[in-house]
């Protein structure tokens, strides 16, 4: 029984650190791929490049911190814990602060498109 508990905990463990792995692949690729837009928007001095590159870092932080909540099934230490939690913690913060300067954005983007029409 001990054998296969084990067993059982090695696949628990392998699975969670390649979806792991996926989660911060796509906030990174989210990440590049929003630097590239955003990089291109400024060089056409378009207007809307800050709201694109906060909600391009807002989704990119959110799948970075799901992949650090998938990582909490496999901690063994209450140290490890405590990393993680400071990380989600402040990965929360930063959205949460991401989150507000896009509705400031949105809505200054709102009244220039009323002031020009």
């Amino acid at each position: 029984m001990h054998s296969i508990i084990t067993l059982l905990e090695s696949i628990l463990t392998n699975i969670v650190e390649v979806c792991t792995i996926i989660l911060e692949l796509f906030g990174v690729a989210i990440l590049v791929s929003t630097a590239v837009k955003c990089f291109w928007y400024w060089i056409k001095h378009d207007s809307k490049i800050r709201l694109e590159l906060a909600q391009g870092i807002a989704l990119s932080l959110e799948f970075k911190m799901g992949s650090e909540v998938l990582r909490t099934v496999i901690v063994r230490e209450w140290g490890e814990l405590g990393i993680l939690g400071v990380i989600i913690l402040l990965r929360g913060i930063l959205t949460f602060l991401i989150h507000w300067e896009i509705k400031h954005e949105e809505k200054a983007l709102a009244l220039d498109a009323k002031k020009k029409s």
